[in-house]
């Protein structure tokens, strides 16, 4: 398999939580979940990511005993859908893992139960991090949770489509999007200008292209803020681009994943994509001409819809402290962390990771927005709502006013 696709693929799979691996009971080095008479002993709760996964674990854990001899490490791989049951199981029972591989911390967090990750990392390892990955670890400004891996998305464009339409550049901004979509629609023969998926499906990911974009904000960990007035540009963009015919047809109730299909077989010029398009493309079309490059926003500046998932630790033994930190400080290590990050397909979130893999040119454009990632709100209770609310109202922006549908969004949060 092309290592380009298991790129996105991976990270697709990580964002929907959607692959069945499991391992029963803590597995890896041995040890009771506790300390013994030869040291420390960390527990170690992972999900799978692909068949991989638990081999790949066990050699960083193999490589890191060797170099800690007095620290033994457990093992335990669980599928995406078990793993909150397990955690809550374990937590509930006193029995919660030493080091976690998870998603959403804020709850953890606010039961007291994690360590601030600053106590359990050197120094040289936290500066390490992408600045704009560790605030999306934050709350009142403590991070609860290191980001593990990542994801991102660009602009990927047809250049024979846009050459043929008379663009002679990838557009940057929102004036020069709408220009060269609008003539790449020109082209007719079934052919549209931009790939806009504003159906069920990722309804919240282009409304966060759209929406960020333009300045604005869903909102952060203690309030929900879709009818903010900075979110009416972006909405309101959208609707320009939809009435010039600068869009592919039923906009609002069209899905990504079969417009991206389309954009493979050549008839879209342009269409906000992840790291699987490219494994996609190779793929089904190979011989299909494009560039990848960045989301035009309203005056040019970067930015990138973002994902992470996230290690956490929790405070079970203060004694192991000084043994989760030598842990976390192997494994971020570019020698240890980027071969485990390459072999289950993922962005890096580490600064070393990203040089590391400077040189590979199907990840290089994602890459260099990962500094500027945004991301969701989903450290707030309420971002649940807003992202089912976002699903199912936000295409109606190819019908109704921008304001009234963000008024509506709010309203379905606001009421739960």
């Amino acid at each position: 398999m092309r290592k380009t696709h298991r790129i996105g693929a991976a990270v697709a799979i990580a964002a929907s939580a959607t692959l069945a691996l499991a391992s029963c009971g803590f597995g890896g080095g041995g040890g009771n979940g506790g300390d013994d008479a030869s040291g420390t002993t960390l527990d170690l709760l992972v999900p799978s990511y692909s068949d991989n996964t638990q081999g790949l674990w066990e050699d960083v854990i193999a490589g890191f005993e060797e170099e800690n001899p007095d620290i033994t490490v457990n093992l335990e791989v669980q599928s995406w859908d078990n793993l909150e049951s397990v955690i809550a199981t374990k937590i509930q029972g006193g029995e919660a893992p030493d080091i976690y591989n998870g998603g959403p911390f804020a709850g953890f967090a606010a039961d007291g139960l994690l360590y601030d990750v600053e106590e359990v990392t050197s120094p040289e390892t936290f500066s390490d991090f992408q600045e704009s990955f560790i605030a999306n670890e934050q709350l009142e400004g403590t991070t609860y949770a290191l980001p593990f891996i990542a994801s991102a998305r660009a602009l990927f464009v047809n250049n024979a489509l846009l050459e043929q339409a008379g663009v002679a550049a990838p557009p940057t901004d929102w004036d020069e999007l709408l220009d060269a979509a609008t003539k790449v629609s020109a082209l007719g023969g079934g052919v549209a200008g931009y790939g806009m998926p504003l159906g069920s499906e990722e309804a919240q990911a282009e409304a966060a292209v759209w929406l960020w974009g333009g300045g604005g904000t869903f909102g952060d960990e203690s309030e929900i803020t879709i009818d903010d007035p900075s979110n009416l540009p972006g909405a309101e963009q959208i609707k320009k681009m939809i009435d010039a015919g600068a869009t592919q047809a039923d906009p609002g109730s069209t899905d990504r994943s079969p417009l991206m299909d389309i954009f493979i077989q050549g008839k879209i010029g342009m269409q906000v994509g992840l790291p699987p398009t490219v494994g996609q493309i190779e793929e089904n079309n190979p011989e299909l001409d494009y560039s990848i490059v960045p989301i035009p926003t309203q005056d040019g500046s970067p930015m990138t819809v973002g994902v992470a998932d996230q290690l956490m630790a929790f405070q079970n033994d203060g004694d192991k402290q000084e043994a989760i930190t030598a842990f976390f400080d192997y494994f971020y290590s570019a020698d240890v962390y980027v071969p485990w990050v390459q072999a289950e397909g993922f962005l890096p979130v580490t600064k070393s990771g990203a040089e590391q893999l400077a040189g590979e040119e199907a990840l290089k454009p994602f890459l260099d927005v990962l500094p500027d990632a945004k991301f969701y709100p989903s450290t707030n209770a309420k971002w649940s709502a807003a992202d089912a609310a976002f699903k199912s109202l936000f295409g109606q922006l190819q019908t109704k006013p921008a304001q009234d549908v963000l008024t509506e969004i709010q309203a379905q949060v606001d009421a739960g």
